[in-house]
């Protein structure tokens, strides 16, 4: 094996060709990123670059020696227009094919947008530079309307109340975050907002953008109502980037699917946003948008691709920051999970709380308690029989810090 390609120089491509570095894999390395920029850090884009409290530069993950030193063709600013399995190759939208022996697929995911999402001044945040158009945006003080209030939508929320604007957040759900977390939760998170000034408009859907003279002037609701807008976010959660792969006859469904090893086809891996696989430690296949994931992922993508045969089957960690709080989360979060609290109380402070699902506890969740959520993780990775949990005097909230 003389030829990786990896497409994709996010987290998850970065750390697949640094993997494979670091393992003593010294054959010709080809990543391959759509934007022009270095490979720079996704989390902050909603929160410090958005807000101002950091300039774009340093959100930037390695230097240009750190680059260098990995001693690979970086093509930045290249889209990869089409694979070709058979003939081991991909072709860029120029139309030059790279050959390889070995693939890793870390595309990613795209905004999903509304009709009329090009009238100016509707934003999506998913690159640096959309975080850059929209923190400039902002600067001028506009009426906001946020439509979806899931995680990239509250942070974004949290951020321009956080400087002062004018906030009106809108989710067809009943409750923010009710599809990572359910309703008690997002009932929290909704207050949460409240209490620092964001309109909540939940349980009614988007009808359309409503525009004059080719901009933005507001969003009309299911309900007959306009909420006026100087400023649109859509934050209507993201699809797999696949759209190269359509004829390729890789397995696409919810992403690039792959096999417990990361493994889409012989030679062919995916890793991050875009890859869906079976978990063993769960029972059933996800696909991840977290940063710790594409990291873990890649790593193990890399390592499986030299030989390791080492299914992954992580206990998936992520967390949201919104105003003062921050939410950390181990595990998964079915929706019909049962849900303990574990310590603290939710009404006045942090607390942590357990999942239950199938017999098991499967995921803990911490609210501005990290250091009870770090030791409650145990309990998902012993896969703890739900049942002896809610029996054992020593995880009482006492007992929990």
């Amino acid at each position: 094996m003389n030829r990786i390609v990896v497409v994709g120089a996010s987290a998850a491509g970065l750390t697949t060709a640094e993997t494979l570095r670091r393992r003593g894999w010294d054959g010709t390395l080809t990543l391959i990123g759509e934007e022009s920029r270095p490979p720079y850090d996704r989390p902050p884009l909603s929160k410090q670059i958005l807000t101002g409290a950091w300039e774009p530069e340093r959100a930037t993950l390695r230097s240009r020696q750190d680059l260098a030193r990995l001693e690979a063709d970086l093509r930045l600013g290249q889209y990869v227009a089409a694979l070709d399995v058979p003939g081991h190759r991909v072709r860029l939208a120029g139309g030059e094919n790279i050959g390889f022996d070995a693939l890793v697929i870390a595309t990613g995911v795209a905004p999903r947008r509304l009709p009329d999402s090009d009238l100016a001044a509707v934003h999506v945040l998913r690159t640096l530079d959309d975080a850059i158009a929209l923190r400039a945006a902002l600067r001028s003080g506009p009426r906001v309307v946020v439509v979806g209030a899931g995680f990239l939508g509250t942070e974004v929320a949290a951020a321009a109340r956080t400087m002062g604007l004018e906030v009106t957040m809108v989710e067809p759900e009943p409750v923010p975050v009710r599809r990572p977390f359910g309703d008690r939760i997002g009932a929290l998170v909704a207050e949460l907002h409240r209490s620092h000034g964001t309109r909540l408009r939940c349980g009614v859907p988007v009808r359309r953008l409503r525009g004059a003279g080719g901009r933005v002037t507001g969003v009309d609701l299911g309900d007959g109502t306009t909420l006026p807008a100087d400023v649109v976010v859509l934050a209507l959660g993201a699809a797999p980037a696949t759209g190269w792969l359509e004829g390729s006859g890789l397995p696409l469904g919810d992403g690039v699917e792959c096999d417990a090893y990361c493994r889409a086809a012989p030679g062919i891996y995916a890793a991050g946003d875009v890859a869906s696989w079976p978990n063993a430690h769960f029972g059933t296949r996800m696909r991840l948008e977290h940063k710790m994931n594409a990291v873990g992922q890649a790593m193990a993508a890399a390592g499986n691709l030299l030989g390791d045969a080492t299914p992954f089957a992580p206990v998936p960690y992520f967390w949201t920051d919104q105003y003062d709080t921050r939410i950390q989360a181990y595990g998964i979060f079915p929706p019909d999970a049962e849900m303990r609290i574990l310590y603290g109380d939710p009404s006045n402070g942090p607390f942590a709380a357990a999942y239950g699902h199938h017999g098991r506890v499967v995921g803990v969740l911490g609210w501005n308690a990290p250091r009870q959520v770090r030791t409650l993780r145990r309990l998902v990775v012993d896969r703890t029989s739900w049942a002896a949990f809610a029996a054992t005097p020593a995880l009482s909230p006492a007992t929990v810090n």
